[in-house]
């Protein structure tokens, strides 16, 4: 059995549970956690199934069990709190979106650099090949490498990242390499997330960078304009994917603690000031 690395912060009467991307760690989700706990609400990192140890057992794991240990998860808040609302990085804000297609009662999305393709400016031109040989059952044959700037802006968090990955901690900074079967689950949790979009009603808030890395904004254009409820989109300057980690994840704690204060309704007013967005970046329905 494999070591719990998830994280919890109980604070106040609305919970917020954040969900990992796809090799990575709840670890990724601290800093965001923390700014979200010290504004009132209790938040928890959940560990997905098959992460934080090495390949082989992400590999022996596949989309519907990473879902199922996010499900798992919020039932079990939702047991404990009246109203939760579900975020997550990556996949995990797929996942997020997975969660709220299924549980109707949840309070909103907090979605953080969504992955429905990968097109951001670091992936080679030729990657659509990938997903084409993937689709034919070669992923077991390949592996990816996390390959620089790693999704981080910041030079120091960067360094520190990557020396970590190499090392092998991949509780700690997540795997270095991505196996193919488990990029072709991604695929299939797209594949059925894209169904279920027109349906979902859930309000979420679609938080992108506008250097994404790894996925480009067309994604975060995706999500608001296949989603069937509401929907408020902004774009974030000076960072990349890791928006929950890099230069500007109090922009990331800002906006989310203002979207669900505002979604709840509980009259609370903030003592951060939230940064103007700049026109396209204006939430959008």
């Amino acid at each position: 059995m494999q070591t719990s690395h998830a994280l919890e912060f109980r604070r106040g009467p609305t919970a917020v549970l954040l969900i990992h991307g796809l090799t990575g760690t709840p670890a990724e989700m601290r800093r965001v956690a923390r700014g979200l706990a010290a504004d009132g609400f209790s938040v928890f990192c959940v560990q997905l199934a098959g992460h934080c140890g090495s390949e082989a057992d992400l590999t022996a794991t596949g989309w519907t069990d990473w879902l199922d240990s996010a499900l798992e998860a919020y039932d079990k808040l939702r047991g404990e709190y009246e109203r939760v609302y579900v975020g997550g990085l990556s996949m995990g804000g797929l996942l997020a979106l997975h969660v709220a297609a299924r549980r109707p009662d949840v309070a909103g999305c907090l979605v953080y650099s969504a992955t429905m393709f990968y097109d951001g400016w670091s992936i080679p031109r030729f990657a659509f090949l990938m997903h084409i040989g993937i689709g034919l059952g070669l992923g077991r044959f390949v592996r990816f490498r996390e390959n620089f700037p790693y999704g981080v802006k910041d030079e120091r968090l960067r360094r520190h990242l990557a020396a970590a990955m190499e090392a092998g901690d991949s509780a700690g900074a997540g795997l270095l390499h991505m196996p193919g079967v488990s990029l072709g689950q991604l695929l299939k949790l797209i594949r059925d997330l894209k169904q279920r979009l027109p349906d979902l009603r859930t309000p979420a808030l679609v938080l992108h960078a506008r250097e994404d890395d790894v996925t480009s904004i067309k994604n975060a254009a995706y999500i608001a304009a296949h989603h069937g409820g509401r929907v408020e989109k902004i774009l974030l300057d000076d960072c990349y994917h890791m928006i929950t980690l890099d230069q500007h994840y109090d922009r990331v704690i800002a906006y989310s603690a203002e979207f669900m204060h505002r979604i709840s309704g509980d009259g609370v007013v903030l003592d951060a000031v939230l940064p103007e967005p700049a026109r396209d970046e204006a939430p959008c329905s």
